[in-house]
């Protein structure tokens, strides 16, 4: 056990110091990775305007301008709010439109029935979510007049939401596979999200759940192997960049901390 808690203590050390080096450039390559999968999706609106609108077209019969409107509103509002948070200009409202475009592909594509790709996607709005608990100012009280009672505050608790929304991600890459190598993983992954949702060591899990996710992400999602004709690209980009979303919300996390409810706050009160 002693062993196991000074193994813990080196790596929070490590861990430390990567942050100390990185500390002004970590929340701008967070946000960025955030973001990233708003904007290229955004793009492939523009680059693909007339596969997506005849898509929409044939899969609700909702008639070309409707379709177009879609297409519009997906296009404008993802770079609008993409620009909005780099710029840190107006980011509640970015945050509020960008959680629209998520409501809005989650029924115009009816992933809401696939539940692979709902996980996703509420990981997707976790990350937003930890993005406007980032913004928003600390103290303010849940209920209208009254003063703030330390960990009672919204920020805290849509941190929280966020932390626990964001770790869905791992659950859609979980393989129930037996082998050695699929079982460790399995464990180690899991150690790492539940750390993360009580807040447990949770820089540490991020960080280490963030260079998890990007070898899992560059191996497997490697989009710019696949010719531009075939439509497996663009899944793989699909995926590619959501996941790294999920890695820009976790880097907010090793950034900014876990915020009031977590067990990491509460043991420096103990």
């Amino acid at each position: 056990m002693p062993k196991q808690n000074e193994l813990m203590d080196k790596a929070e050390d490590v861990a430390d110091q990567v942050l100390r080096h990185s500390k002004h450039i970590l929340p701008h390559v967070a946000r960025f990775c955030l973001i990233s999968t708003f904007l290229e999706d955004g793009i492939r609106m523009w680059t693909q305007w007339h596969e997506q609108r005849d898509y929409m077209n044939v899969s609700w019969g909702c008639g070309a301008f409707l379709a177009t409107l879609f297409v519009i509103i997906n296009l404008v509002g993802q770079l609008a709010g993409c620009v909005m948070v780099l710029s840190r200009q107006k980011v509640p409202i970015a945050c509020g439109i960008l959680f629209g475009i998520i409501a809005l592909q989650t029924i115009a594509y009816s992933i809401i029935w696939d539940i692979k790709f709902l996980l996703r996607n509420l990981a997707l709005a976790g990350g937003v979510l930890l993005l406007l608990a980032e913004n928003k100012a600390e103290g303010k009280s849940l209920f209208a007049g009254l003063p703030s009672m330390g960990d009672n505050n919204p920020k805290q608790y849509m941190q929280l939401s966020g932390r626990i929304l964001l770790v869905l991600m791992f659950l859609t890459l979980l393989r129930f596979e037996f082998t050695f190598t699929e079982i460790i993983q399995n464990l180690i992954g899991t150690a790492l999200i539940v750390c993360i949702a009580i807040g447990f060591k949770t820089k540490l899990s991020a960080l280490l759940l963030v260079v998890w996710l990007t070898c899992v992400n560059v191996y497997f999602n490697a989009w710019w192997n696949i010719p531009d004709y075939r439509p497996m690209r663009d899944f793989l980009k699909y995926d590619f960049f959501q996941t790294m979303s999920v890695i820009g919300g976790l880097l907010l996390v090793v950034a900014f901390g876990p915020g009031g409810v977590s067990m990491d706050e509460h043991k420096k009160k103990w």
